[in-house]
C-alpha cells in the first residue's frame, strides 16, 4: 500500500539506526529523525495526520527541531570523536544526533555521499523553473508589441498559456515527488 504524497526514493531506506529515545532513517532525499515515547511524538503523529496542522503548527515546531529533513537542506555532516553527528542546517538551528562511533561513521558517509546528489537535482529544479519563467517572460513581452502596434485586443498568445501550464505541472510533479 502506498500512501498520499511519498515518492519512492522516500520508501527506499538507505540507513536505519535504532536507539532507545529515537530513529534515524536516511532515505534517498530525507533525513528522519523520530522520536519516541514522548509528547512531541504525540503532537508529531497528529500533525502528520491533520495537513492543516502540519502547515501551521508544523512550521513552528520546525524552527526548533525539524525532524524530516531534505538532504538538499543540509549544507554539511559531521562527526566528533565520541560519535555525534553534527547536521549544520541553513535555516534552523544546528541538529546533533549521539550515535555510536560506528553508527555515526556510517550515517556521515552515506549523508556526505546523497547531500551533494539532492543539491545537484534541487539546483536543476530551480534552474528549470527560472528558465520556463523567462520563456514565458518573452512570449508574454513579444505577444505585448505585438498588441501595441497593431492596437487591436488581441487574446493571450498562442501556447503560452498552455507552456504555462506545463511548467506549473513539471514544478507540481516534481514537488510531489519529493515530498
Amino acid at each position: 500500500m502506498e500512501k498520499a504524497g511519498v515518492d519512492m526514493t522516500e520508501k527506499t531506506v538507505v540507513l536505519e539506526i535504532d536507539k532507545p529515545h529515537f530513529t534515524v532513517r536516511l532515505y534517498e532525499s530525507l533525513l528522519k529523525i523520530d522520536l519516541k515515547g514522548s509528547a512531541k511524538n504525540e503532537i508529531e503523529e497528529a500533525l502528520e495526520n491533520k495537513p492543516i496542522l502540519k502547515e501551521t503548527i508544523g512550521g513552528i515546531l520546525s524552527i526548533f527541531a525539524p525532524l524530516h529533513i531534505r538532504l538538499s537542506h543540509i549544507d554539511s555532516a559531521h562527526m566528533d570523536d565520541t560519535g555525534n553527528v553534527k547536521l549544520i542546517l541553513p535555516l534552523h538551528r544546528d541538529i546533533t544526533i549521539p550515535l555510536e562511533l560506528n553508527e555515526a561513521k556510517k550515517l556521515v558517509d552515506k549523508l556526505n555521499r546523497l547531500i551533494p546528489i539532492e543539491k545537484g537535482k534541487e539546483l536543476e529544479r530551480t534552474m528549470k523553473k527560472h528558465r520556463l519563467q523567462k520563456i514565458v517572460e518573452e512570449e508574454r513581452e513579444l505577444a505585448g508589441e505585438a498588441i501595441a502596434s497593431t492596437m487591436v485586443p488581441i487574446p493571450e498568445p498562442t501556447g503560452v498559456i498552455e507552456k504555462e501550464k506545463e511548467a506549473e505541472e513539471e514544478i507540481e510533479e516534481e514537488q510531489e515527488k519529493e515530498d
